[in-house]
């Protein structure tokens, strides 16, 4: 397949883009400026902000377009967007692959929520479940579109728990917003790669699917890990929400707080996914021994 790919130099997009090229496909970042891409890449000039320019990427020969891009944080902007990328789509069964994340379920108490959840989203994804909607719509005019909720990401030293990670390197010592028993829904990237391949070969038109390989892992927990990943014994405290809104903002201090346990069984029941990465805390203590050969534990 010729896929268009939003956001294809992110923390996922790049790990998505990796998994779409080894298995054979054909991919065709989005970028902003044409002169920054490399010369020996093909890529398509579009931005989010200009949904004439993502109409135009969207060719007769691209066959799916797989969307990873961060919203803008404005509802219009980014339904303007969709509907500018769908467009050429409608009436030709190609794919669209979106982007959300398990955040628009809000907290959820013990019982693992699966697709059919209803949402009840967090600020910093306010807007987000009814974008997920306008995306499942397109399937009645003949778009493979498929959203995908990934939940905390994780591997290669990224995301969440690469940045609680440089937290403890900075402040001597683990830190873990909310209570001690908060919960993540997690997967690592390279999973969830294979998820997005497996989405756009093998999901039904309107397809919801939870990227979660992990239902439910302790964030106190992950913040530990991330200590000894910099060179720590392990130790992890709490984080007051208020003092971490100062620093990080109150909608992201709010997400870190989220617990959530959260079923990813359907894309295993449904696509064939098998996790098979390792569980983060394992992740983080391979990152421990990384920096260890490379002299850069924390004295």
């Amino acid at each position: 397949m010729k896929v268009l790919v939003l956001g294809a130099t992110g923390y996922i997009g790049s790990a998505v883009v990796s998994r779409l090229t080894r298995e054979g496909h054909e991919v065709v970042p989005l970028v902003k400026n044409a002169a920054a891409a490399s010369p020996d890449a093909p890529v398509r000039v579009g931005d989010l902000t200009d949904p004439q320019s993502l109409r135009a990427a969207v060719t007769e020969d691209v066959d799916a377009v797989v969307n990873l891009a961060t919203p803008t944080g404005d509802e219009a902007v980014d339904a303007a967007a969709l509907e500018a990328l769908v467009a050429p789509l409608r009436g030709t069964g190609r794919a669209y692959v979106y982007t959300s994340g398990v955040w628009v379920l809000g907290a959820t108490g013990d019982v693992p929520l699966a697709e059919d959840a209803d949402t009840d989203p967090i600020a910093i994804v306010g807007y987000r479940p009814r974008i997920e909607q306008r995306v499942l719509a397109a399937a009645g005019d003949d778009v493979r579109a498929v959203v995908i909720r990934p939940g905390i990401v994780y591997g290669r030293g990224g995301g969440i728990p690469g940045l609680m990670t440089g937290w403890a390197r900075e402040h001597g010592t683990g830190r873990y917003v909310g209570q001690v028993a908060t919960r993540w829904p997690m997967v690592h990237v390279d999973d969830l790669a294979e998820l997005y391949v497996l989405a756009l070969t093998k999901a039904h038109a309107g397809a919801l699917l939870h990227g979660v390989a992990w239902e439910s892992v302790p964030a106190a927990a992950v913040a530990a890990a991330a200590d000894v990943a910099a060179g720590g014994t392990g130790r992890a405290e709490p984080w007051p929400r208020a003092e971490a809104a100062e620093v990080l903002g109150e909608p992201f201090a709010e997400a870190l707080a989220l617990d959530q346990v959260v079923s990813g069984r359907r894309a295993v029941e449904e696509l064939g996914w098998r996790p098979s990465r390792p569980y983060v805390l394992t992740d983080l203590a391979d990152l421990t021994d990384r920096t260890d050969l490379a002299g850069g534990n924390r004295g």
